[in-house]
């Protein structure tokens, strides 16, 4: 299950113990914040339902509410409650491009919380290729906010040390090593596909 440049054990750990994701499933319930190994950086997340928890993150991060934040997901049935209907095309589309890191800003139902979409009509939606990140939206059963680990306008976290340093007690930091990726994901237009990011 190690792939080149992430921290197999990590990996191993979490998905050949059930419990630790029945343990990382009831903090977030909770309201508990997680920061984790993304494709380029660490990154800082909670349950999307959650909005006390993503006022938290908000605050943690000085980062204003109205800019909205991204959904990662290991699968359509994630985020299917908050997207527009797809096509079964459409939904491999996502898939295949979230292995490039392509982040898209997806139109949405008229239900999609003002708390993770901010000001727009749309959700920015990854359906995250690092193995660590993709095994806790599976292990939990849910898509992750997943906002760069960082205070607004700064570099972001790429280590542990880095995000415990940062955040102290007030963040769950998983240990785990980032992707290669020298920048964070291209963020797309769905409708038009062009590149905002």
């Amino acid at each position: 299950m190690q792939a080149a440049g992430y921290q197999g054990d990590s990996i191993y750990k979490l998905t050949k113990q059930p419990a630790s994701f029945r343990t990382l499933a009831s903090h977030l319930k909770q309201g508990g914040l997680i920061a984790y190994p993304t494709e380029s950086c660490y990154g800082l997340g909670c349950d999307p339902r959650d909005p006390r928890a993503v006022r938290r993150i908000l605050r943690l991060k000085q980062r204003a509410q109205h800019k909205g934040l991204i959904l990662i997901a290991s699968d359509f049935r994630q985020v299917e409650a908050y997207l527009k209907p797809l096509t079964l095309a459409e939904q491999a589309r996502l898939q295949a491009d979230g292995a490039q890191a392509v982040t898209y800003l997806m139109p949405v139902r008229a239900s999609c919380p003002r708390w993770l979409r901010g000001r727009h009509d749309t959700l920015a939606v990854r359906f995250t290729a690092h193995p660590l990140a993709r095994a806790l939206c599976r292990g939990t059963g849910s898509a992750l906010v997943s906002t760069s680990a960082n205070r607004s306008g700064c570099h972001p976290a790429k280590t542990y040390g880095e995000c415990r340093r940062l955040f102290g007690e007030r963040v769950q930091v998983l240990r785990g090593r980032v992707g290669k990726r020298k920048q964070p994901s291209t963020i797309r237009d769905w409708a038009s596909g062009w590149v905002l990011r």
